[in-house]
């Protein structure tokens, strides 16, 4: 029985390794020097001097990106105001209620009962992928997704266990909005709506076709009214596993000097890479990074302020 796998929200991107390296070259010189030789002089160069090698390095840096032929994420973001103030909410909401919930849940579980609730959330929204094969006239994925359905229903108790991975019928769960892309319906605008988090008007309006006609779970909801609507005690779980999950994979934005962008850049590199199965053609990836012509110096100016605006308060209290 394989371990539970972080959720793929979030993806490295050729923005977050080069703002990696801005930030390891704009760290302070006594980081630089940390661990070196005691008696080496600290003025080792000017600070003109600095800030020349450290434009030198990311033109270097940029040169060796353009030759693995990874230009700059696209950045068209129309309603990027907008979709800020979103996030700023949606990360507040998070840090206030959802990460405590899902943190509470993490601590009376352990990693077996975890990974067997997943599978089992996984399994029950099956008839999603089943139904979303079938539109995207796709027979062969449709009857594996119905096989593994079978299976982990049957001898894997509902769900709870994965014996259809073990025999190397492995997932790959769809969508409606993958069919629509499937069909030729354009992206749309990217978004961060509330509490949904990051999406796209393609994929947004996609949801409630998964979510009232293929998803057993708003099936149960429809049709059963108890007291306190426990009806969709369900899906809130549901919900709380993925939190839960999602928090294997922090660490990925607690270094990004933008997680908006950092979300934006994950989310449509994931979509892509889920449309085509995992392997999207190059011109699809080339349409994905979008910029070639890179300003160096705003890009840097552009580092620099964010952190700027972030610094912590280092000073030290009064003491009187």
């Amino acid at each position: 029985m394989q371990g539970e796998k972080p959720i793929d929200l979030l993806y490295p991107t050729p923005i977050q390794l080069f703002v990696t390296q801005c930030r390891i070259a704009t760290a302070p010189a006594s980081a630089a020097r940390a661990g070196n030789d005691a008696s080496m002089p600290t003025k080792i160069m000017s600070k003109p001097f600095l800030q020349s090698a450290i434009r030198a390095a990311v033109v270097l840096l940029f040169v060796a990106i353009a030759g693995c032929a990874t230009p700059m994420p696209r950045r068209d973001d129309p309603y990027e105001s907008f979709n800020r103030k979103v996030y700023k909410f949606n990360d507040f909401a998070d840090r206030a209620v959802i990460r405590p919930v899902a943190l509470g849940y993490r601590r009376v579980t352990n990693e077996t009962s975890r990974r067997m609730i997943s599978n089992f959330f996984a399994n029950i929204k099956s008839p999603i992928t089943i139904a979303n094969d079938l539109l995207q006239a796709n027979p062969k994925e449709a009857f594996k997704a119905t096989s593994r359905f079978a299976i982990n229903s049957t001898v894997g108790l509902f769900g709870l266990f994965d014996p259809a991975s073990e025999m190397s019928i492995d997932a790959s769960a769809t969508d409606f909005g993958v069919t629509l892309a499937k069909w030729g319906v354009p992206e749309g605008p990217y978004l961060v709506m509330p509490l949904v988090g990051s999406t796209t008007l393609r994929d947004f309006v996609s949801f409630p076709v998964d979510s009232y006609l293929f998803d057993p779970l708003s099936w149960y909801a429809a049709s059963h009214d108890f007291q306190y609507n426990a009806q969709y005690l369900p899906n809130m779980a549901y919900l709380v596993t993925l939190r839960s999950r999602a928090m294997d994979a922090e660490s990925l934005v607690e270094g990004a000097f933008d997680p908006y962008v950092f979300y934006r850049d994950a989310y449509r590199q994931r979509r892509l890479y889920k449309i085509y199965r995992g392997t999207p053609p190059m011109e699809a990836i080339q349409a994905l990074q979008g910029e070639d012509d890179i300003d160096v110096d705003a890009l840097l100016k552009e580092q620099q302020d964010y952190e700027k605006r972030n610094k912590p308060d280092t000073k030290k209290p009064d003491r009187g």
